[in-house]
């Protein structure tokens, strides 16, 4: 299979694009110039400036989109040279950071992780655009079941047929870092059958689920504070995401004690006349 060239002398733009592409686990190689390309290129990643430079026809200019990523997906595409797949299988690997991945008639075409479930609906938005195809599945992990039913729930609107599968044995061993062991996971998900959904499915919260949403505001509020019960429920139903969740109670929360405290002293001194 062809690969990605990348070649810009805008610093910036270049050091966007390597980094979504080794966050995406994209094969690339770096050019210094164009003039003696290696046959593997097949569709080179430039600037808008350097666009015209480029005689390779196939070329996709990163800062002419809205972003990279979907630079990346459309050079990509141009890459496998289809235009309509047969059979797509999208496989997610549940939980708070969920692994995705795309195989478009057997190819493993992407895989990424997601940082949280309510956004694995928009990027298989994204996928289903780029990669058209006759048929399209989405395979889903049975574990962590509430971030599972709330994934479901989500894709539901977008029609496209679901399927729970056993992923038992789709886990890669510990040593690998947990984002890696996610998207591989998701990969071996893609091709594995399972039952269909037929609806939308209950979320079933408890109050362990709970804690673990205020544990992890908590941690991603630097440990500021964390969400109420109230709050953590709706992310858990998925009715707001926990960074949304963070920003409603940091703007709209109580005031910590401390800041009362501070507060009645401060209206203290305003009022003695000793001070």
């Amino acid at each position: 299979m062809k690969t990605l060239g990348v070649y810009t002398k805008d610093f910036s733009l270049y050091h966007d694009i390597i980094k979504a592409l080794k966050t995406r686990k994209v094969a690339y190689v770096s050019l210094s110039s164009f003039d003696d390309l290696p046959r593997r290129i097949g569709v080179i990643l430039t600037s808008q400036n350097e666009l015209k430079e480029i005689r390779l026809s196939k070329k996709v200019a990163a800062d002419a989109y809205d972003s990279i990523d979907y630079a990346i997906d459309l050079a990509v595409q141009k890459l496998t040279g289809k235009e309509l797949y047969s059979k797509i299988y999208i496989g997610i690997d549940p939980g708070e950071r969920p692994g995705v991945a795309i195989v478009c008639d057997d190819i493993l075409i992407q895989k990424i992780q997601v940082d949280d479930p309510e956004h694995v609906a928009s990027e298989i938005k994204r996928f289903v655009k780029f990669y058209p195809s006759k048929e399209t599945f989405i395979r889903i992990g049975h574990g962590s079941m509430i971030n599972r039913n709330r994934i479901i729930n989500s894709l539901i609107p977008l029609k496209i047929p679901i399927e729970i599968v056993d992923e038992t044995r789709t886990t890669p061993a510990q040593q690998k870092r947990r984002c890696v062991r996610n998207i591989e996971a998701a990969a071996a998900i893609a091709l594995l059958s399972g039952g269909r959904v037929q609806s939308t499915l209950p979320i079933e919260t408890s109050r362990g689920a709970i804690k673990n949403v205020q544990k992890r505001s908590r941690q991603l509020s630097e440990g500021r504070f964390s969400i109420s019960e109230k709050t953590a429920l709706q992310v858990l139903r998925g009715e707001i995401s926990l960074l949304e969740a963070i920003e409603k109670e940091r703007t709209t929360g109580p005031v910590p004690p401390n800041v009362k405290k501070m507060k009645k002293n401060h209206h203290f001194l305003e009022g003695n006349p000793h001070f």
